[in-house]
């Protein structure tokens, strides 16, 4: 009887099963951006220009924290989408799902929840 081999990488057929997943989760992705950045461009959607100013400083200030809150959230979704085109680079060159600690293959349940992740549960665990 043969010693089990352990998998140094996934199959083709499993790695373009990552990459269905990933193209899914980066066209979501751009359509949340693309609400984001409309959202910006919005100069206001609410048409109160020319109503009276006696609470404009605090409208004011509520509008910079609205627009300042949609500016991190649009930030942050073009990390993600950079993660996620990261990972599809990693499946062309056949490295992907190989964590960058340990070596080891990441398991496929957690490449299914977070497809763009670089660290095994295990290498997760010991940063904290």
């Amino acid at each position: 009887m043969a010693d089990k081999v352990e998998k140094t990488r996934y199959s083709d057929d499993e790695l373009q099963e990552f990459k269905a997943i990933i193209l899914e989760k980066l066209r979501i992705a751009k359509e949340e951006l693309d609400s984001l950045t409309s959202s910006l461009s919005n100069k206001n959607a609410n048409g109160t220009d020319d109503t009276g100013g006696r609470y404009k400083t605090l409208e004011d200030g509520s509008a910079t924290l609205a627009k300042e809150q949609t500016n991190q959230l649009a930030a942050r979704q073009k990390k993600f989408m950079n993660n996620l085109e990261a990972a599809l680079v990693r499946i062309e060159n056949k490295t992907y799902g190989i964590c960058r600690e340990t070596g080891k293959l990441i398991q496929k349940e957690r490449l299914r929840a977070v497809p763009h992740t670089t660290l095994s549960i295990e290498a997760k665990n010991k940063q904290y």
